[in-house]
């Protein structure tokens, strides 16, 4: 699909031509079966703890958006995969260099040619936004949707880092929980209740500074 085809497909939400961009769920959730996962949030907290190496471990890392490392100790260094709900620049995404990248936004409109046609694309679903925002009451969360993704696959273990579910903000921006349209409540019930539910799942709670 060349460029004019794509945009012109953004521009009339053709859904199904984008879609075809992207790899399948099912081959997406395949590649899990049997690994530990480590998904790494952009709590603010997470900087002042020494979890890199933990990270770095696991046999998939996956950052979300802007995808800060502030530093080795803390955040690790490798990206495997990149949830991605916002516009990141050219240079932003060689920096990251992530093997696969992974559009998680309801907005198509945000999702540039270079990304739909990369290595690995991987288009989420809308059902499957609009299923999770209706069992939180309120938009969701890269971070959330990754956990709900996540967790349909045979993967052995998710671990999360750097969710406190703004608690401490976010090393992304400078905004409130007030002034972005995300239930953290919600969601941090939500994962609590998950991990009743699912052994798989474990949360590395950074200290809220």
């Amino acid at each position: 699909m060349n460029k004019l085809q794509f945009y012109t497909a953004r521009t009339l939400r053709d859904e199904g031509t984008i879609a075809s961009l992207s790899v399948s769920q099912a081959d997406l959730l395949a590649s899990l079966q049997g690994k530990s996962v480590a998904l790494v949030g952009n709590a603010r907290a997470l900087s002042q703890t020494d979890h890199g190496a933990d990270i770095d471990a696991a046999d998939v890392v996956i950052r979300i958006n802007r995808a800060p490392r502030p530093d080795a100790r803390s955040h690790g260094t490798r990206t495997d995969w990149l949830a991605l709900a916002v516009r990141l620049s050219d240079e932003d995404l060689d920096q990251i260099a992530p093997d696969r990248i992974l559009w998680m936004s309801p907005k198509r409109k945000r999702l540039r040619y270079r990304i739909a046609t990369g290595d690995g694309f991987y288009l989420h679903p809308l059902s499957e936004y609009e299923a999770l925002k209706d069992r939180l009451a309120a938009p969701p969360t890269t971070g959330a949707m990754m956990i709900d993704l996540l967790l349909q696959s045979d993967l052995s273990k998710l671990t999360l880092y750097g969710f406190d579910f703004f608690a401490s903000q976010s090393l992304s921006g400078s905004r409130t929980a007030a002034q972005v349209p995300h239930d953290f409540s919600a969601e941090a019930s939500w994962v609590q209740d998950v991990q009743r539910s699912d052994p798989r799942l474990s949360v590395i709670r950074p200290a809220a500074t």
